[in-house]
């Protein structure tokens, strides 16, 4: 009976443990909560969300779409859970970030080929790592200090980081709707998103105090370097006063029902649970320091007397460069029989970190069990992330999400959108092609 030793109880190490045991393997999944957490979590239980509760959009028209509908078709958890536990946000797949925990740890603790020890691993070399058939570090971006040494030790490159900020949570009690009012965009009708309407005035006063507010400072050994897919708002008001009108504050698609006017900005809050009793400021991951977030975010028209359920804060995201550091199965060339998955192999977000776990857990389970399939190709959602993992860059490797960028182009010019739908019915039938011929279709 074959046998995997994998650390890490986040999505990609809890996707990866469900693969690897339908395919009959045994899993020892370690787990260091509840006796130690990261300087971002907080919460006992598997998968826990410690950013935004939205997994983005949906449909073929985006790439993080498909990749949901190829992750559903190989029987993906992560994908199951989500739409168990999922909660109103237009057109995006959001969740109760609680009962979506929930629903992982009950089906992997209860898994008859799972073992979940608590317990943290700090080293490659640790004692419990020994004597497996393979060994999984899907540790996340904010793996021990000692674990992540350990790593680039084995890699034999330098760390390599960049900085992830989350967003604020606040009561929806708190809100004052009097001046908030229910509405998506393009869609008054639909009470998925609470919006908060700013006049020039207020938009700017609010853009010149997120700039002079007092933000976290890397330590004197770390280099700042922030994901371009998840800037911190005040990072993006220092791009220029109009940014944030363009960009999340963005009021395209709204009126404002007490004005019957466009608003000049707009701060949209996304419901965090079923109950719609806690909002998240979409868009507003942020370094400022909890003080200055109350007070700047307070400056919110409607949020005046918002309580903070929860205040953002930055975390250091560790990775791999992953073309120079991983084969394409995964696995470590400088460390044969250790793999990684998720965050730390440089893609970038919930869904694709456990696209990565689902596709380890899915070919190693294979591989185990004496049969090689074939990567889906470049074309789909999840091959094209696959294949940023072994692209080398021009410059320096970053972490990716998702995204049209990554597959290969289309041979023809057409206009915006239908150029998304293009490359949204190109993957569907290139996966409908491939799952068939490797004998995964259900």
């Amino acid at each position: 009976m074959a046998h995997v030793a994998l650390v890490g109880g986040g999505l990609a190490g809890t996707e990866c443990a469900w693969q690897l045991a339908k395919s009959g393997i045994e899993v020892t999944l370690y787990e260091m909560k509840p006796g130690k957490r990261s300087e971002a979590h907080s919460e006992d239980g598997l998968a826990e969300l410690i950013c935004s509760n939205s997994f983005r959009a949906t449909g073929p028209a985006a790439a993080i779409g498909l990749l949901k509908e190829e992750m559903s078709s190989l029987g993906s958890l992560i994908m199951e859970a989500a739409f168990a536990t999922q909660v109103p946000a237009g057109g995006a797949l959001a969740v109760d970030r609680t009962l979506f925990s929930e629903y992982i740890t009950d089906k992997i603790e209860n898994h008859e080929k799972i073992t979940v020890v608590h317990q943290e691993i700090l080293t490659l070399d640790a004692e419990e790592l020994q004597g497996h058939d393979a060994v999984i570090i899907a540790a996340g971006p904010l793996a021990s200090a000692e674990l992540a040494e350990s790593l680039m030790a084995a890699v034999g490159d330098e760390r390599l980081y960049f900085y992830d900020a989350i967003a604020p949570i606040i009561s929806r009690d708190s809100v004052d709707f009097d001046k908030a009012f229910w509405g998506s965009r393009w869609k008054p009708e639909d009470d998925d998103y609470l919006n908060c309407p700013m006049s020039e005035d207020e938009y700017k006063a609010f853009v010149a105090a997120l700039i002079a507010g007092e933000k976290v400072q890397p330590r004197d050994f770390e280099k700042e370097i922030h994901f371009e897919g998840c800037l911190p708002v005040e990072a993006m008001a220092e791009r220029g006063e109009m940014t944030l009108a363009f960009g999340p504050l963005k009021p395209v698609g709204f009126v404002d029902p007490k004005t019957g006017e466009r608003p000049f900005a707009i701060v949209q809050l996304r419901t965090e649970n079923k109950d719609k009793t806690a909002f998240n400021l979409v868009g507003f991951q942020t370094k400022l320091k909890y003080p200055e977030q109350k007070r700047v975010f307070r400056m919110i028209p409607g949020l005046e007397q918002a309580e903070f359920l929860r205040l953002g804060s930055i975390h250091r995201n560790t990775y791999v460069n992953a073309p120079q550091a991983l084969d394409e199965t995964l696995q470590l060339k400088n460390r044969p029989g250790f793999y990684l998955a998720g965050q730390i192999t440089g893609v970038e977000g919930y869904l694709e970190s456990a696209a990565c776990g689902l596709w380890l857990g899915l070919s190693l389970g294979y591989r185990v069990n004496g049969i090689v399939i074939a990567e889906p190709p470049v074309e789909t959602a999840l091959g094209a992330l696959l294949g940023h993992l072994r692209t080398v860059p021009d410059k320096r490797f970053q972490p990716s999400n998702v995204n049209f960028g990554l597959m290969p182009g289309l041979k023809k010019k057409m206009k915006k959108k239908l150029r998304k739908e293009a490359y949204g019915v190109r993957a569907q039938e290139a996966f409908g092609t491939w799952i068939e011929a490797v004998g995964l279709k259900k």
